[in-house]
């Protein structure tokens, strides 16, 4: 008898679609959540176990506004392996369901539910490989199979970025793949997830296409739903996932980017066949790639699955404060980083305490809004850093050097090495003496934590600046990732340095502002240059704004420019700030997710590892033990020449030392500081 299936929209969020079909009854059904009933649902699995065509309506329609599940089948003595497997991967492999051996049914999830017959194709792998797809399980049944094959088997019903997909739609996010008529693109990437027992792959991924412009509401959507696999675990070029080729995915179809489109990265169920291929189970069953498990939740961020794992882990809300916020660091290759609402408003503090100016200089005309979290965010991202600075100002002392710059150096090179970075100093050939015994001295009073190597570069143009920042020259295999200048001397328009007055000291300065210029035309090196008065290398990114209305502006005006220009009312402070801002994003679990592609169990930093970070942090003590290192070393005030404890004119106490403080408060809290 051929009859009418038809699905009714009654929500934005869902697609009005008509299939005619051969069955048995009909069901005309509501497709909105508020109208959705369990007697409905036991329809349409009815339905669905008649009639195996019935695959496009149901991922076109019934899937928007409810939660969707991959299912993977295991041997009972392979599923302790597989569940401790999903908790340390748990953006991929978000568990909603752990059943019984030989449970058929998932009443948490799906009234009615038949794991058997309910998701219109099954791949079965045999010995970890792909033998066939089938549209039902039931010839492993009792009823069919001797022996009982499935009484053995436990059934993992996970997460799946489906049920994001209405949601998106709704906050006005294009769906590419929908829109092209595809399924979405799935990918194999190079990250390693962590391994439990049997069970070890890659991660697998999702591409969406999102424009530019829409990246935060599609961050903000997803973020909601946590059993959807959540915020996303990359943003930008795929080659940093390992993936050489957007236009051939592993699994699903080919979704094309429009103009305007970032490619985002969700974590991705499929991770789960993955380690079925990879781990070799002698016996799995999987759902096959885009043909999910409907469950009877709806995919609001306000919804629960009830005792849905064995552990009864509670699942918490989403918290507003964790809300991710996207942000470009890179455009070569292209890269948004996320970090929470509550990390970037924190940094934002920073950034107005050091934007002071005290001095009277005028550097509030240089600030631009974020450079200070932008170059936290890429630096945070790397693993060997090359730090430099050095402003001989007092060209006619011996050294000539200021106490401005090696302070905020020294505090970015301790908190860098406290979270695992590679970091170099990097200075001049005239200064090496004085730089090693600067840096001996800091390791053995505790301000730096351990020994760094202090090199120079000599060199000039733009070969000799590939050599010196790549490996054997090869611009593919660079030595470091990022660079950061702070107080150091800029070149100008006309290729000389100036200091503040207008004297030129080239004499004094090395071409390091050539690694700089070559940074740019190297994929994966970002750049930081922080200053205090727009003649110092990297602030040549607001170059038009020092010769406007800096004095002396058209003579000193610094021409080489970095990705990122944080400005300061003195140096030392960007460099306090940036390490109180790497300080908060290893401390922000959205960043850490992020980081960390969703995987791995650690929820929080370890009491040991927050201890030491926070060691690592300037503070008062040790700016003041350090400074007096400089002064013995005959290091002298920028602004006066004063051999003593000040830094531009401004006396340690109260200036200095009142802002360190401060810094500090914003970032752990008045609670923790002693």
């Amino acid at each position: 008898m051929r009859v009418m299936f038809a699905a009714v929209s009654c929500s934005s969020s869902t697609i009005t679609c008509i299939k005619q079909i051969n069955i048995p009854r009909l069901f005309l059904f509501i497709s909105s959540p508020l109208f959705l009933s369990c007697s409905m649902f036991l329809a349409v699995r009815a339905a669905r176990r008649s009639a195996g065509r019935c695959r496009g309506f149901w991922r076109s329609s019934v899937r928007e506004g409810f939660q969707q599940a991959n299912l993977l089948i295991l041997p009972s003595r392979l599923a302790n392996d597989f569940e401790d497997f999903c908790h340390r991967n748990p953006a991929p492999l978000p568990l909603l369901y752990r059943s019984k051996p030989g449970e058929t049914s998932c009443p948490p999830l799906a009234g009615g539910a038949d794991v058997r017959t309910d998701v219109s194709q099954y791949c079965v792998y045999e010995e970890g490989r792909l033998v066939k797809t089938i549209s039902s399980l039931q010839s492993y049944s009792p009823l069919s199979s001797s022996p009982d094959v499935m009484s053995e088997m436990v059934s993992f019903y996970l997460g799946c970025s489906f049920g994001f997909e209405g949601k998106l739609k709704e906050a006005g996010v294009p769906v590419r793949n929908v829109e092209q008529g595809r399924n979405v693109s799935m990918y194999r990437t190079s990250i390693s997830c962590i391994p439990a027992g049997a069970f070890h792959c890659h991660l697998v991924v999702t591409m969406r296409p999102v424009p530019a412009a829409l990246l935060d509401t599609a961050v903000e959507v997803t973020h909601l739903n946590p059993l959807a696999h959540g915020a996303p675990v990359h943003i930008g070029d795929a080659a940093l996932l390992g993936i050489q080729d957007l236009s051939k995915p592993d699994y699903g179809d080919q979704v094309d980017l429009q103009p305007g489109d970032v490619p985002v990265f969700w974590a991705c169920g499929v991770t789960s066949i993955e380690a079925v291929l990879c781990s070799k189970p002698p016996l799995a069953f999987s759902h096959s790639p885009g043909h999910m498990f409907l469950t009877d939740i709806p995919d609001s961020p306000d919804s629960t699955i009830a005792a849905s794992d064995i552990t009864n882990t509670p699942r918490l809300k989403p918290s507003p404060e964790l809300m991710p916020l996207c942000f470009p660091i890179s455009q070569n290759p292209l890269l948004y980083s996320l970090a929470s609402k509550a990390a970037v408003e924190r940094i934002r503090q920073l950034e107005m305490i050091i934007g002071e100016d005290p001095g009277q200089r005028g550097i509030r005309a240089l600030f631009v809004q974020d450079e200070l979290l932008r170059s936290c965010l890429a630096l945070s991202h790397s693993s060997s850093v090359a730090i430099t600075t050095g402003f001989p100002t007092h060209y006619m002392h011996s050294p000539p050097d200021e106490t401005d710059g090696p302070p905020g150096a020294i505090a970015i090179a301790t908190m860098l090495l406290s979270l695992g970075k590679d970091v170099t100093l990097l200075t001049d050939r005239r200064a090496v003496e004085m730089t090693g015994a600067m840096v001996d001295e800091a390791v053995r009073t505790g301000v730096l934590k351990a020994a760094i190597p202090v090199v120079t570069f000599e060199g000039s143009g733009p070969e000799a600046a590939q050599n010196f920042l790549c490996h054997h020259g090869d611009t593919s295999k660079p030595r470091f990732d990022h660079l950061v200048a702070i107080e150091r001397s800029g070149r100008a328009e006309d290729g000389n340095y100036y200091n503040m007055r207008g004297i030129n000291i080239k004499h004094l300065v090395d071409p390091i502002d050539d690694l700089f210029i070559a940074a740019r035309t190297i994929s994966g090196v970002s750049t930081t240059g922080i200053g205090d008065g727009g003649n110092e290398l990297g602030m040549g990114k607001v170059k038009q704004q020092v010769k406007s209305l800096m004095p002396m502006g058209e003579v000193v005006a610094c021409d080489v420019p970095a990705d990122f220009a944080i400005t300061a009312g003195v140096s030392n402070w960007g460099g306090y700030a940036v390490a109180c801002g790497l300080y908060l994003l290893h401390t922000c679990p959205s960043h850490r997710r992020y980081l960390r592609k969703g995987l791995g169990q650690e929820a929080a930093p370890t009491s040991e590892q927050l201890q030491d970070w926070s060691s690592c942090l300037p503070s008062v003590e040790k700016e003041e033990t350090f400074l007096s290192t400089l002064v013995r070393l005959g290091i002298r005030s920028g602004k006066t020449g004063n051999l003593g404890m000040e830094v531009d004119g401004l006396t340690f106490h109260p200036t200095h030392s009142s802002l360190i403080s401060r810094l500090l408060e914003a970032t752990l809290g008045s609670a923790q500081i002693s």
